[in-house]
């Protein structure tokens, strides 16, 4: 994502009808920089930028955030839920079965994987998510792969 492309915080969070407050850009600017960052790790990003923040300011951040449409929350089985800011587009991510690790993968051309469901059930469907399970370049060089394909726990 092209830095110079984004628009600057503040005018996002105007743009999503939201008040514009410390908190919010502290998070936003944090997912922004970082992505797939637990709350964890974005509550010690708002940390450093404002002294004191509660883990509950953040926590009502971030759901504002995602309500707004501003950030999407993943959530791969076995894992904390992680948080980008790369929304409104069709990519899926590609998880590390042994560190965690999550890196973006967009779509390749040519035959997609079911994205649209043979029967809704009733459903209104609104999203399809891929998950790629894997072992990452630094995994894959440093250990053997275990002959179970756990997923992360």
């Amino acid at each position: 994502m092209d830095l110079h492309q984004v628009p600057d915080p503040e005018h996002t969070l105007q743009a999503a009808g939201l008040r514009v407050t410390r908190p919010r850009l502290a998070v936003l600017d944090a997912v922004r920089a970082q992505p797939h960052l637990d709350t964890k790790a974005l509550i010690a990003a708002a940390r450093a930028r404002l002294g004191a923040v509660s883990h509950q300011a953040v926590y009502d951040v971030l759901r504002a955030l995602v309500d707004a449409g501003l950030v999407r929350r993943i959530e791969p089985e076995g894992l904390d839920a992680r948080f980008e800011a790369r929304v409104g587009d069709n990519h899926h991510h590609v998880v590390c079965r042994a560190c965690g690790a999550i890196a973006d993968v967009d779509c390749v051309p040519g035959v997609a994987p079911c994205l649209t469901p043979s029967a809704d059930e009733g459903f209104l469907v609104d999203e399809a998510e891929v998950l790629f399970w894997g072992r990452c370049p630094s995994c894959a060089a440093a250990v053997p792969p275990s002959p179970s394909p756990a997923r992360p726990h």
